[in-house]
């Protein structure tokens, strides 16, 4: 009933085949979920599992989306054709990815830090929308965007009215001057954020504000909070589907890897305290700039936080053995660590020495 593989959105992809299978109630056996693979399951009508994803409920990924919306209009018999050649389930070039109402995203390709290859641009919205971090610099990749955009506007009459940026690193701004210039839109970032893109050419139309908020027309309305969030970077935002609990959360996770904390502009206390904040928050998914959507938003921030903190930890025992200068805390710090990450765990050491320092703990 289809064949299906894995949109870019991690170093890992699935070539996934589906099957529909009949299996009358009055068998002995019947099938059960795999506890094993799975944090739960039961059976259900597609329209009621169709329902709980609107709702908010329950993320659906690409396949799983298109499979319920087919069977709940009709005899699934009926409906292989459309199973298994899903081309309605495209925007353009690109495959429809909404995990929940209201956020689309497109992984475009981006010269970005590995082993992340692409950053997620993300349409929010309903009917009136925002562009979230348009990232690539590439022209095909641009071309692709623009050509799923309006078929967005076509096919669900969701239409940009601006550009938001999360921050103003190279693999979130890449395309912006572009599609500024193909949408007529104004771009939208925090002060700060716009201060370093004016120095190189960028300009920002609109400041956005921490605890600013912003619905966008639609049905149903969608209300978004921005909130500042700095430590991957001084002008950093996140913006909080309020409805569901969405977070659109830029570098502040990834979905695989690590996010990277860089001094001076990068500021480890500061990225302790966002994490903190949005943990505080309680948002029920968190949609990152790089890999996929992750389900448990707040173990996911907890789990950061109590990393972080134990990384920091083990600086402190380097510095306490004598160690230090950055570089040579490394083997002390770090395990197992590959020679091209060498560099940026040595700025990861100098923003937690930054902090132990400014708490008098390398007194």
């Amino acid at each position: 009933a289809g064949r299906w593989l894995t949109p870019p959105l991690g170093p890992v992809r699935f070539d996934n085949r589906f099957f529909l299978l009949e299996w009358p109630q009055d068998r002995s056996v019947q099938p059960a979920v795999n506890i094993e693979e799975a944090v739960g399951g039961e059976w259900v009508a597609p329209q009621v599992a169709l329902e709980s994803w609107r709702e908010g409920e329950a993320i659906a990924a690409p396949p799983i989306l298109h499979i319920l919306k087919v069977l709940s209009q009709g005899e699934a018999s009926f409906d292989l054709p459309r199973l298994q050649n899903p081309i309605e389930a495209n925007l353009g070039p690109f495959r429809k990815i909404e995990f929940r109402p209201g956020v689309l995203l497109f992984p475009l390709a981006t010269p970005t830090l590995p082993p992340a290859q692409y950053t997620n641009t993300y349409v929010l919205g309903t009917e009136e929308a925002v562009l979230v971090d348009p990232g690539s610099p590439f022209d095909r990749e641009i071309d692709w965007l623009i050509e799923a955009l309006r078929e967005t506007e076509k096919k669900l009459k969701r239409r940009v009215s601006a550009i938001w940026l999360t921050h103003h690193h190279p693999d979130h701004i890449g395309g912006v001057e572009r599609l500024r210039r193909e949408l007529k839109v104004p771009v939208c970032a925090h002060r700060l954020t716009a201060e370093k893109l004016d120095i190189s050419g960028v300009a920002v139309d609109r400041i956005l504000h921490d605890g600013e908020e912003v619905t966008l027309r639609g049905d149903p309305p969608f209300g978004i909070r921005v909130l500042h969030t700095p430590g991957h970077a001084s002008g950093h935002l996140c913006f909080y589907e309020k409805a569901i609990g969405s977070l659109i959360a830029g570098d502040l996770v990834a979905g695989f890897g690590t996010i990277v904390v860089d001094p001076p502009d990068g500021n480890m206390e500061d990225y302790l305290s966002s994490l903190e904040r949005m943990r505080l928050l309680a948002p029920t998914a968190l949609f990152p700039a790089h890999g996929p959507t992750i389900k448990d938003a707040v173990g996911k921030l907890e789990e950061y936080l109590a990393h972080r903190l134990w990384r920091e930890e083990r600086v402190l025992e380097a510095w306490q053995a004598g160690l230090t200068n950055p570089p040579e805390m490394l083997s002390k710090v770090y395990e197992d660590l590959p020679a091209i990450a060498e560099l940026l765990a040595v700025r990861q050491i100098e923003a937690h020495l930054e902090r132990l320092r400014d708490h008098g703990r390398l007194d």
